[in-house]
This record gives C-alpha cells, structure tokens and sequence, in this order.
C-alpha cells in the first residue's frame, strides 16, 4: 500500500488492479477479493465481462471507462482520474480494474499521480500481462535454451516511435522481442527489421485475442510477410511475439485456433464512454 495520510475517515481507498488478459480464470484472487468488496468499479474494454458478473457486489458501481487505441472511441484519462477521486473522497472502495498488468503499457502513472496528490490510499495488483497469456496459449516459450536468454516488452503504435539505431540493435539481439499495440503498423515493425538483416530463422507470431475462445494464431516468416500476412486486418487485441522462440508453436500449440472471428471483447461505442451503469444493468 502506499504510503498515505489515512486520518481522515471520510477518504476510502484505491485499488488498482489488473484483471489479467482475457480468459476470467487468470484474474488473481486477490483482485477477486477486492472486486468482491468494491462499492465502485472503474472497468476498462479489455476486461471479461465474466469477470464482472463473476466477482462484483450486485449493488456496486460499475462504470464502463474503456478506451481503444486509433480507433473507436476512449474515454479520456481526465474523466477517469476524476471518478477515483470523486468516489474516493466519498469513503468509498473503488477498484480501477485494467486488462492485463497494471503496469504495462497502461496509464497508472497517471492515476498514481491523482491518487498520491489527493492522499488517497492505495494498492497495486498485479495482473497476467497479455505476453505472458499470449505465449503461453500459443504454446510458445518465451525464453528457452538455446533460443533466447531475455525477452523485451516493446510497442511500436507510431511509425516514429523507434529510432533507427534501436532497430537495427533489435534485428540483431537474441532476445525474444513482444509487441504490444503494434498490428497496425506491422508493416512498418518488419520493414525496419528486415532492413537490418533479422535472421531469418526468427519467426514472426500474431496472436489474436488472445486466451480467450477466439484467439488464433498466425505464424510467419518474416521474410515471407508481404505473402502471408500483410494487409490483414487484425482482431484487437492483437500481440506480436519475435524470435526462434515462435518456431516452438507448431510443436506445443495446445489450444486449436478459433473459427469464427467475432469480437471477444466488444468495440467501445460513443454511449460507452463516461457510461455509469450498475453491475445489473451491464450484465444485460
């Protein structure tokens, strides 16, 4: 917990927890403790709604405060940080509940920042953040003997956002490379890399919604993407794993790739955001 002023009686608390990456089995059980105690539940897109059914209070708040990376719609971080504060300062317990870990590519620093300037106490819980979930769904190791030492957690969702140095470090590590927020400018990740020479035994990973039902998995050279892969619109989320690594899938895949290609995890709509809704009334 951190380090707060807690005499005041009329302050509640803060939880931020992650919900783990799909599949509502890989939620802790401490976030499903917290969940079950929570008078309030600021939940993001990327949450089962099984979990919501499964674990919070019939009376609790549930607001909907989604967001959705270049497309759709999002809920602005400023209304997000205003809801942990209002309904903190009420003396509520309200759960700020992320998709994955709460630590990995999310906004928490700005929500630690709200919490720590109004002296709220506070919690973080951790969750199964979606490299861990998607390699292992996919049947693919992230490190292994011979294959890779190290992993790097990276997203490239601007064109810009990676130096031209830094590419050509990481066409040329050993190290397993996971992207997240990246199928859109795939394009632009397997130019830069192949333009520095990646070797081609390093495969290339797609993975599609992953843990849930309707996770698939596509598997490609990437020498071979322009053939394979390019132009293909993928399901969000979507996270793209790098390496030798990859090349394991073929031979421990446990879960079949899905048929249908539904979304698991509903788009957000303009009605979704700053959406109040009772735990009831977002189970309909």
């Amino acid at each position: 917990m951190g380090a707060m002023n807690e005499t005041s009686q009329h302050i509640g608390k803060v939880i931020l927890a992650g919900a783990g990456c799909g599949d509502p089995e890989l939620i802790t059980v401490k976030a499903a403790r917290y969940l079950q105690a929570a008078d309030v539940v600021l939940t993001d897109r990327l949450v089962s709604k099984d979990i919501l059914d499964r674990y919070v209070r019939k009376d609790a708040e549930v607001i909907y405060v989604g967001k959705q990376c270049r497309r759709g719609y999002s809920t602005p971080q400023e209304s997000i940080n205003s809801y942990i504060v209002e309904y903190a300062l009420q003396g509520k317990l309200v759960v700020r509940l992320k998709g994955g870990d709460v630590s990995i590519f999310s906004n928490i620093l700005d929500e630690l920042q709200t919490v720590a300037e109004h002296n709220i106490p506070y919690e973080i819980i951790p969750g199964v953040t979606a490299a861990l979930g998607a390699a292992s769904y996919a049947g693919i190791p992230l490190t292994g003997r011979g294959l890779s030492t190290a992993v790097r957690l990276l997203t490239s969702y601007k064109s810009d956002i990676v130096t031209d140095a830094y590419w050509q470090e990481l066409s040329q590590t050993t190290d397993t490379l996971v992207f997240y927020m990246s199928s859109e400018t795939l394009d632009n990740v397997v130019a830069n890399l192949v333009k520095y020479n990646i070797d081609p035994l390093k495969l290339m990973a797609v993975v599609e919604q992953a843990t849930t039902p309707l996770q698939h998995v596509h598997i490609s050279s990437l020498y071979d993407y322009e053939m394979n892969l390019k132009g293909r619109s993928f399901i969000s989320p979507s996270l793209v794993i790098i390496g030798k690594v990859v090349a394991l899938h073929e031979k421990y895949a446990w879960l079949p790739d899905a048929a249908s290609t539904d979304h698991y995890f509903k788009p957000v709509l303009p009605d979704d955001n700053l959406l109040k809704a009772t735990t009831n009334a977002g189970r309909e």
